[in-house]
């Protein structure tokens, strides 16, 4: 990405501030989370009953989570050291926490995130070019394997036989569509103006789908599908490998804390085994694309709580247990974290001039 491209993201960042349509999205958020953790999940199994099973589970699962708990926080920032490996390992995890943070508590703050990770870095030494490329490859990466797991975790329960009709025609919609993204990306890197006559393409149905609701659409994807395109080739495709990798380790590290818990819960001679643990967790982490709520709070959990009683058979019980025990682990701490974080890099930013180099 260029310049000018970064400059954007941070110009849509310093929009953030709070108008009416902030406000109506702040309490769309507020009744999809009380609509779903005091109708949906009540509805699912009994808090007091989760709670009695949360409370008896063995000290050494307890110490268990924690360790992985402890194991996600310091495996987050790796996606951002794998794409920017000149960065500090204290500077990465300031830059993802914060951006974790505000995507996950800010409605539509995935958006926010990326222009306030553009601006931390560049007080991080890193200029326009560098950080917008490693803020744009991680992103992309990431997306790429949160689609992507669900389909590898459906095709699984297809070979190993377990897996409904249903899962089966989503697995291969789900193949199809990572097939025509990565084939999309694929025919951006043949040239520059294959890239520029996507991007015009792209922009010409965005355009058209605005206009259906209203809304003007005056973003140059043409220019903005090449600036990428350049990124792609400057990172190089090793390393868009490797942070793609890291995404991966980073997403699953998630996963893991699910299944302790649902070990620590059901034993391991329970009802529901790893792949169909992964299968739900993949699936319902597809609803951290929706805006609101941020970052799939409540929705998210819904979904996986559904799918391990529903299609699983794991009691109502065990599952909202599980789920409500992955939630504590994997949202509280960064969140808290996030926010000291952000904190501590306003001081800094107070005290010394952004640099560029």
């Amino acid at each position: 990405m260029t310049k000018a491209s970064g400059e954007q993201i941070q110009s849509d960042s310093n929009k953030a501030n709070f108008g009416a349509k902030q406000w109506i999205a702040t309490l769309l958020t507020l009744l999809v989370i009380v609509f779903v953790f005091a109708v949906v999940f009540p509805s699912l199994g009994d808090y007091s009953e989760a709670w009695t099973a949360i409370q008896g589970m063995a000290t050494g699962w307890v110490v268990s989570l924690v360790v992985i708990t402890i194991g996600v926080v310091v495996i987050y920032p790796l996606p951002l050291i794998r794409a920017l490996p000149s960065i500090a390992y204290r500077a990465a995890f300031a830059v993802r926490q914060t951006s974790f943070m505000i995507a996950n508590v800010v409605p539509g703050g995935g958006a926010i995130g990326l222009g306030v990770q553009y601006g931390m870095l560049n007080t991080y030494g890193f200029s326009a070019a560098p950080a917008a490329d490693a803020v744009g490859i991680t992103s992309v990466s990431d997306t790429v394997v949160t689609l992507a797991l669900p389909i590898l975790s459906l095709v699984g329960l297809v070979i190993i036989g377990e897996a409904s009709s249903t899962a089966v025609v989503l697995a291969i919609v789900g193949a199809a569509l990572v097939g025509i993204l990565v084939g999309m990306i694929a025919v951006v890197l043949r040239s520059e103006e294959t890239a520029r006559k996507v991007g015009g393409w792209l922009g010409r149905l965005v355009s058209q789908i605005a206009g259906w609701f209203h809304k003007p659409f005056d973003v140059d994807l043409a220019s903005d599908l090449v600036e990428f395109r350049a990124s792609l080739i400057e990172v190089g495709t090793r390393r868009v490998l490797i942070v793609t990798g890291a995404n991966l380790v980073q997403q699953l590290s998630g996963f893991l804390v699910l299944w302790v818990a649902i070990l620590a819960i059901q034993g391991a001679g329970g009802s529901v085994n790893i792949a169909e643990a992964l299968a739900a967790y993949s699936v319902a982490r597809l609803a951290t694309f929706i805006p609101i709520p941020p970052g799939g709070l409540g929705t998210s959990d819904a979904i996986m709580a559904g799918l391990l009683t529903n299609q699983f058979g794991m009691t109502s019980t065990d599952a909202m247990a599980a789920v409500l025990i992955w939630r504590a682990a994997t949202y509280f701490p960064q969140v808290f974290i996030g926010i000291g974080t952000l904190i501590s890099w306003r001081r800094q930013r107070v005290k010394a001039p952004s640099a560029s180099t």
